[in-house]
């Protein structure tokens, strides 16, 4: 099938992200991408705050909180308070990360070597076959906050707290930087 009918086609689908949607922050570089007839984006996420328990394998119901915009202390408080798991929690900050189908191979390079010069650093081609980009970017945070009860006091629960709302700012700022510099 040609590119532009699978593009087409892909785009037309309805959503079937656990989110269910496209997150706010990253709108508008999906539609700068997806208007160049060169690339359609397959998959997106603009960075969250999450708490997630410790289960050794991906599993939708091992998150407990999940956060698109900067917290609180008093929104990890309570989200910890309500927590009812007896193994460990951590609380993460996972940068953006998007999937990108390119034309080409040459596409895909181009499209890399850009988002790595706006700082997504872990960018790279997964798929060679269908011409898949990955973007990803580097601000990560993982910290066991709880064992069946809150593991640190509040002074670290506030640093963490700030860390992660920091880390959150720079992966929107990166969102925008790589919005900004595609043609």
């Amino acid at each position: 099938m040609d590119f532009l009918k699978q593009k087409k086609q892909f785009l037309s689908k309805p959503d079937k992200s656990s989110a269910g949607g496209i997150d706010r922050a990253i709108i508008p570089l999906c539609r700068k991408i997806n208007k160049n007839p060169d690339y359609y984006t397959t998959s997106s996420c603009a960075g969250r705050i999450i708490l997630i328990k410790e289960t050794g394998k991906k599993q939708e119901n091992a998150f407990i909180k999940v956060w698109h915009d900067k917290i609180s202390m008093k929104e990890l408080l309570n989200a910890l308070k309500n927590a009812k798991y007896k193994k460990i929690i951590y609380l993460k900050h996972e940068p953006c990360i998007m999937h990108v189908s390119c034309r080409t191979l040459s596409d895909a390079e181009k499209l890399v070597q850009l988002a790595r010069h706006c700082g997504w650093k872990k960018s790279g081609i997964i798929s060679l076959g269908k011409n898949i980009a990955e973007l990803n970017s580097t601000e990560i945070l993982a910290a066991p906050v709880m064992n069946n009860k809150i593991l640190a006091d509040n002074a670290y629960l506030n640093v963490l707290v700030k860390e992660a709302n920091k880390k959150l700012r720079q992966t929107r700022e990166k969102i925008k930087n790589l919005e900004n510099s595609l043609k």
